[in-house]
């Protein structure tokens, strides 16, 4: 079994993702997709890593009767326990941000801005959308009492970053809407 430290960052969220409650893949892919947010991961990684984890020996797994089929529920071992532990007591990095739109933004000198604005007006739908999903989350944080008060606290940055986009948006907007015509 490798050394706790050895973990990549995305090992120690699935970990908290399953907690202590523990959690089938496909909850932890829902979890995902509500707090895109806050860790974002191709759906296919969400349903690979808690095998890899069990496999390591973080995560044990065990099947139970799901709706339609058995489904596999992962739960922390002791040795899932102590990664956590050990990574919780490493101090954190700066936050990783991965920006699309703002890559393409850096990239509008490629195209004329009318297909910079077209292809950033989507955003603006998307920004709402993830308003939906985080008050969602707010009000599903009340079933997780052992998590509620830090979930609540993780919401309000989910809602200030969204608004950080949408004025980050309406900047772009209007600077490119500014700049005269090209020839």
């Amino acid at each position: 079994m490798p050394k706790p430290s050895a973990l990549p960052s995305f090992a120690y969220v699935v970990l908290v993702l399953v907690g202590e409650s523990g959690a089938g893949a496909h909850d932890i892919v829902r979890m995902m997709r509500s707090g895109r947010w806050y860790w974002s991961a191709s759906e296919s990684q969400y349903y690979a890593e808690p095998k890899r984890l069990a496999a390591l020996g973080y995560l044990t797994a065990h099947t139970e009767p799901g709706i339609t089929r058995p489904r596999t529920v992962y739960r922390l071992t002791g040795a899932g326990r102590a990664a956590l532990r050990d990574w919780l007591a490493r101090p954190s990095g700066p936050p990783r941000i991965q920006d699309e739109p703002i890559v393409r933004l850096m990239a509008a000198e490629f195209v004329d801005r009318e297909i910079t604005l077209a292809a950033l007006s989507p955003l603006r739908a998307q920004l709402r959308e993830a308003l939906d999903d985080i008050a969602a989350n707010e009000q599903r944080a009340a079933a997780l009492p052992h998590r509620e008060r830090m979930l609540h606290i993780n919401h309000r940055l989910a809602r200030r970053m969204v608004e950080a986009h949408r004025l980050w948006l309406d900047e772009v907007e209007q600077e490119l809407a500014s700049q005269p015509p090209e020839g």
